[in-house]
Parts: C-alpha cells; structure tokens; sequence
C-alpha cells in the first residue's frame, strides 16, 4: 500500500503526466499480449509471429497474413478495462496530457481519451494500397478472406505499423510530450522493443513510475517501481 501512497502523492503534485503503455495495458480486456509465456509470440503457428506481422510477409503472403490478422488481432468487441477509464479520467482532471501507447486497439480512445499517440499505428484505420480509399475496421475483418477495395479491387492494409517499416507519423509529437513531461508513467511493457522502449532515455522530468508485472530493463532509472497488474493498482487511485 506505500508503492500505492507513494504514487498517489506525485500525482498530486504535477499537473503534466503522460502515460506510455503496451500490451500488458489491455490485457485485463482479454486481448492477448505478445510477449508473456501465453503471449501471441508463444503460439505454435506455421511462421513465427514476427514474420507473420512483418511488411515483406503481408505483400508476400497477404491471405496467410489476414488469417493470423483476423483471428488474433480484432479488438473491435473489446471493451475498455479499469486502467482506460483511470487515465481517461486523468485526462478529464487536466493532468494527463498525453497517452503514448504501442498498442493498436483502439481501446483508449473507447475509453473517451483524447490525446492519443498510437505509435504502432491502429487496426481502426485502414487503406487501399491502390486508390488510397479508407476502410474502416469493420469492413476488414468482416471480409471475407483478403479485404480488397470494394471501388478498384486493391489490397487493403491496416494502418498498423508491421516489422520492417517506420513508425507511426505520430511518433515524433510523442517524444515532444514525453520531453515536456513532469512525470511519466510506463506501464504494461517490457520496454525490451526499439525504438519505442528508448522513449524513455528522452524523459527529464521529476518522476519516472514503472508498473509492469515483471522487472524491465529501465526499472533502475525509475523513482518509483510496481511490480503488479496495472489495473489493480489503477484501482486503488483516485
């Protein structure tokens, strides 16, 4: 309960927060995480994971792809979990500035959150590699097989960021809130994947909280480490 005080005292105090989270932040919502030993990394499939989520597999393979896609990567029945509201509610007091997340859900903005920085990009948003047309999630993974362009036929690839491609546009407005930040909570990350887990060498601000179930490579730099479900420990804030 002190880790719990001890936290509830530097949100107090600031009044410039942003969150940065990963998959560990939508687990409580029933969404698989990717690296934890019942993780999607974990599973036994025909190709590891990674490959399967690689941009040279999507051209190459695009209705493999879409099977793995669809099947383990639709959050759109997902409903946001107590950590979503938390930070929503944040958001609301006028402390949270800004939500860095490396999720790609969509479960933060369901939440009502409004400063979103999706740096993995968003299964949401989708495109027609032809036309450029937009096409909402819905329309993806109610396809059946491969979504192609229902104007010119072409592929549709999510707006997701897939290994082997850059960042999300928004990546650099990210870094500019996470610079300007008093205080940064990263949570639900293993912080083991670049660039994204470098995000937090860039923070100068007062407090550096860490809440993740398992040690991360940064918890040394941290004023403040928990070592518990997030939204348990969201929970017990007000």
């Amino acid at each position: 309960m002190d880790k719990i005080n001890d936290l509830q005292k530097m949100i107090d105090e600031v009044d410039n927060i942003v969150f940065f989270g990963g998959a560990g932040t939508s687990t409580d919502s029933g969404i698989k995480d990717f690296r934890s030993k019942d993780g999607i990394y974990q599973m036994k499939l025909k190709y590891p994971a990674e490959v399967m989520l690689s941009s040279s597999f999507f051209y190459n393979n695009p209705q493999e792809f879409y099977e793995f896609y669809k099947a383990n990567l639709n959050s759109l029945k997902i409903l946001p979990n107590e950590t979503h509201k938390y930070l929503k509610k944040l958001e609301d007091k006028g402390k949270l500035k800004a939500i860095v997340t490396q999720n790609i859900d969509g479960l933060h903005q369901k939440a009502g959150s409004k400063n979103v920085y999706e740096i993995h990009g968003t299964i949401l948003k989708n495109h027609c590699l032809k036309c450029n047309k937009f096409f909402d999630g819905e329309y993806v993974f109610n396809a059946k097989g491969i979504p192609l362009c229902d104007e010119c036929q072409g592929l549709i690839k999510p707006d997701m960021v897939l290994y082997g491609e850059r960042l999300a546009d928004c990546f650099n407005e990210a870094i500019e809130k996470i610079e300007k930040a008093q205080m940064l909570i990263v949570a639900g990350t293993s912080l083991t994947v670049e660039p994204a887990s470098s995000l937090v060498n860039l923070f100068r601000g007062k407090y550096l909280v860490i809440i993740n179930n398992d040690k991360t490579p940064y918890d040394y730099k941290a004023n403040l480490v928990i070592n518990d479900n997030i939204a348990k420990v969201f929970k017990q804030l007000k």
